[in-house]
């Protein structure tokens, strides 16, 4: 089809029509109109075809054409609704001060149990957080002969000089991200080099698909292995694997806090020891007994929320539940200072060998940026700006670990919330009281 058969200025119901008819698709419609228009023809198209309200979805408050590098084929938009939980206070490796954070969600109950658990949190004078590693991955396979060959580029990729000039090769293809290293893994005559880059503030999936396949250009003309796939689902992304368990993807990163038992039994309606018990029975014999990755009650339920709101790959939550909680009951020594400042505020005063609630979630692979991607688009942007965390940060890197540690410190508030409910008996009634 040519501009010819088109009017110069084509309505929605034109284009939907040459459509229908086959002479255009429906990607084209950008080519003739602006993304906007090109969304309504499609909309009208989908009306007619199926016999769907579309008003609804096509009620979205940004230009269309914002969303280009984020969607193919617009019709409009998904409309979830979002709240928002806290503030809690966070001593973290990147994050410091108080936080809101905005969740997306369409389960009722989520975010008022979340925002008990960061109520207790914030009486318990907040949590620590901090990510431990850092890294996305990328690996690719290539076939060799066999093992022999095998072995031989597994060698020259361990070569110190080989391995600069790799690095030298896949960050000509990027402004910000490092090569950390490669991994090599032999199997018969696979071979899967998996290689890691800090993305800085980039969730820097395609960052780091890009400046792999600069590499591999130059292990295919140097080595005896032919690139079969430039992923070969040892990186692994979008899928459970042990590997992210153990090697981590994206930000590994813990958040943790002490809760008084006092505080537990009060708040909680619950104790220390019956939270642990819980905890070890469920997440820890249930799910090793289920033969989960994930050690944990709910965690994907606050990361696939916090992802949505914020703009980041939605399916990377299968990673994301990849966590492990811990709650142990201790026995803190009271010292006569913190007794006399207790009376003072007129709490009850506690006997030496109370039993205080230690509790934390660890996430091996928690996949998260500020920049790039859904993060630019305006819903995503606002929220962001809620957390106080959209851009790049300074020193770079430091604002999407901030966000990896605010996530972490959401998703243990509702462990904790969840297994207090557990604990107490109160889970059944709670979602009754909320009319769920």
């Amino acid at each position: 089809m040519t501009d010819s058969d088109l009017d110069s200025d084509p309505t929605p119901a034109d284009l939907a029509e040459q459509v229908r008819t086959g002479a255009l698709r429906l990607h084209e419609l950008e080519d003739y109109t602006d993304a906007d228009t090109a969304a309504e023809a499609r909309r009208r198209l989908l009306e007619t075809e199926t016999g769907a309200d579309l008003e609804t979805v096509g009620d979205y408050g940004f230009p269309a054409e914002e969303a280009d590098s984020a969607i193919e084929n617009m019709i409009g938009a998904a409309q979830v609704p979002m709240g928002v939980v806290g503030p809690v206070p966070i001593d973290g490796g990147a994050s410091e001060g108080d936080y809101y954070l905005p969740l997306a969600t369409t389960e009722g109950a989520l975010l008022a149990s979340v925002n008990r658990g960061l109520s207790v949190i914030r009486a318990a004078g907040g949590a620590n957080a901090r990510v431990t590693k850092s890294g996305m991955t990328r690996a690719p396979v290539f076939h060799v002969d066999g093992v022999v060959e095998a072995a031989e580029t597994v060698e020259w990729i361990e070569d110190a000089d080989n391995l600069e000039t790799l690095r030298e090769a896949a960050e000509s293809t990027t402004s910000h991200g490092e090569l950390l290293g490669i991994e090599p893994y032999v199997v018969g005559d696979s071979v899967y080099l998996r290689f890691t880059y800090d993305t800085k503030d980039a969730m820097g999936m395609n960052m780091a698909t890009i400046a792999t396949g600069e590499a591999c250009e130059i292990v295919e003309r140097e080595t005896p292995a032919s690139l079969v796939a430039l992923s070969g689902n040892l990186c692994s992304d979008k899928k459970p694997a042990a590997i992210n368990a153990v090697e981590g993807r994206g930000r590994s990163v813990t958040a943790d806090v002490v809760i008084s038992g006092d505080l537990v039994e009060e708040r909680l309606h619950t104790t220390a020891d019956a939270i642990a018990e819980a905890n070890t029975r469920k997440n820890l014999i249930g799910s090793a007994k289920a033969g989960s990755l994930g050690f944990n009650a709910h965690a994907a339920n606050v990361v696939g929320a916090a992802f949505l709101a914020t703009g980041q790959d939605e399916a990377q939550v299968v990673e994301g539940a990849n966590a492990i909680t811990t709650m142990d009951a201790r026995e803190r020594e009271v010292t006569e200072s913190s007794r006399s400042e207790e009376s003072e505020n007129s709490e009850r005063e506690r006997e030496d060998g109370t039993t205080d609630l230690y509790a934390s979630v660890s996430f091996a692979s928690l996949e998260v940026g500020t920049v790039g991607g859904g993060t630019k688009l305006p819903t995503q942007s606002e929220a962001l700006d809620v957390v106080g965390l959209r851009g790049g940060g300074d020193p770079p890197g430091s604002n999407a670990d901030a966000l990896a540690e605010v996530i972490a410190v959401g998703a243990l508030a509702g462990e904790l919330s969840l297994l207090a409910a557990l604990a107490s008996r109160h889970l059944s009634s709670a979602h009754q009281d909320l009319g769920r």
